[in-house]
């Protein structure tokens, strides 16, 4: 198993911190630190772009498209640096992780001209258009339908929970195009503007005080019949493979994210005595050796893949991350007492390890639950016989 780096991979490492801290000292200095995906929205646009301009943005893309044909080995580097310099979340985080691959994958050349350059620049910002008030991780029962119109789609129906929404220029939407068809048959995969009469975006105040979360609502909203990814009727196979790399790459790298929110309990639990129980020692020790396992099982899947691929075993860390950050984010308000029911300052909003606790309780849930990635696990890496679904004809 891969335990380390190679002396060219540390080279790459050398560079990402050099800039992180040059920039994150210097003109982003005001970002540093923050963990809301909502604050100082227009600076961290700014820092979007400025990512982009340094091919920091996209580094796994071609260098064609303005990424740096980066090895997944330098990906999680890049990402474990980024989080260690204290660097803001990702504005665009789905368009970089999850849209932007998903067109690299099925996008034909001139979609890949038009619509990954501007993702790669920081200057589009993108959303996901999956979720349905009645399709939550059931995404084979989406209701929102689309036809054909002349030379474009015309789309109505509702999504919800759309991450980020409000600052979005784009959103990829999976709609059913073919009338009477069920389950995952009859789903088109578009890539639909926002900035248009047809869609509106109401953001839901979620009970940490931030509004991460939209509902966005087609009322006859259009776009360019040449906007579809994939054939008519393809959705859900692209839809599925968006989900892989949701679920694969783009969770490899968090353990850096982690290893500051467990750093900050540990803190915490000295400051105000808790660390003093032989009870939230033992939880801190668990949750230091979870934390562990997870860099292990990164760095044997670095050491297993050939040419960026994700082994199978990858669909594994969706549950063990989530599970661990939700038991991390009880620790933490353990650790707090009371203290944790209580907002800070003036406008008595929740701390950073109060937020933690909040937020973590969704850890198991968006993404794909837990049981739907158990079923994933079993069909697709294990082989094993399907789910009987009674919807799907």
């Amino acid at each position: 198993m891969k335990l380390g780096f190679t002396p060219e991979e540390e080279a790459f490492r050398a560079e990402a911190v050099a800039w992180l801290q040059a920039e994150l000292s210097g003109p982003f200095a005001d970002l540093r630190g923050i963990t809301s995906l909502t604050a100082a929205p227009d600076r961290r646009r700014a820092w979007e772009r400025r990512l982009g301009e340094a091919r920091w943005g996209c580094i796994g893309w071609p260098e064609a498209y303005g990424g740096r044909d980066a090895t997944l080995a330098e990906q999680v580097i890049f990402a474990e640096e980024y989080a260690r310099a204290g660097a803001p979340p990702r504005l665009n985080h789905i368009g970089v992780e999850l849209a932007g691959p998903t067109i690299l994958a099925f996008g034909s050349d001139e979609q890949k001209a038009r619509l990954l350059p501007p993702i790669a620049r920081g200057e589009q910002l993108w959303c996901q258009g999956y979720s349905e008030p009645n399709a939550g991780s059931d995404l084979a029962n989406v209701r929102t339908r689309a036809w054909r119109d002349g030379g474009d789609w015309v789309i109505e129906g509702q999504k919800v929970w759309t991450s980020l929404a409000q600052f979005s220029d784009w959103i990829f939407v999976v709609a059913r195009t073919e009338p009477g068809s069920k389950g995952p048959k009859g789903l088109s995969f578009l890539l639909v503007p926002i900035d248009q009469p047809g869609v509106t975006v109401r953001p839901i105040r979620q009970i940490t005080g931030d509004a991460e979360f939209n509902e966005t609502f087609f009322d006859g909203a259009r776009t360019a019949a040449a906007n579809i990814l994939g054939e008519p009727g393809q959705g859900w196979q692209v839809a599925m493979a968006l989900l892989g790399f949701e679920r694969g790459v783009s969770t490899l790298a968090q353990q850096m994210g982690f290893r500051n929110e467990l750093d900050a309990v540990i803190r915490a639990a000295k400051t105000n005595g808790a660390a003093r129980d032989p009870l939230i020692r033992q939880r801190i020790a668990k949750a230091e050796i979870g934390l562990r396992l997870m860099r292990y099982g990164a760095l044997r899947m670095l050491s297993g893949g050939t040419g960026g691929a994700v082994e199978a075993a990858a669909l594994t860390y969706k549950i063990q991350w989530a599970s661990w950050r939700r038991s991390l984010g009880e620790l933490a308000i353990d650790v707090l007492g009371i203290a944790g029911e209580i907002g800070e300052g003036a406008d008595y909003g929740f701390g950073e390890l109060s937020t933690l606790f909040l937020y973590s309780r969704a850890d198991t849930i968006y993404g794909g639950t837990n049981q739907i990635q158990r079923n994933i696990i079993a069909e697709r890496a294990l082989g094993l016989p399907r789910e009987p679904r009674g919807d799907i004809g």
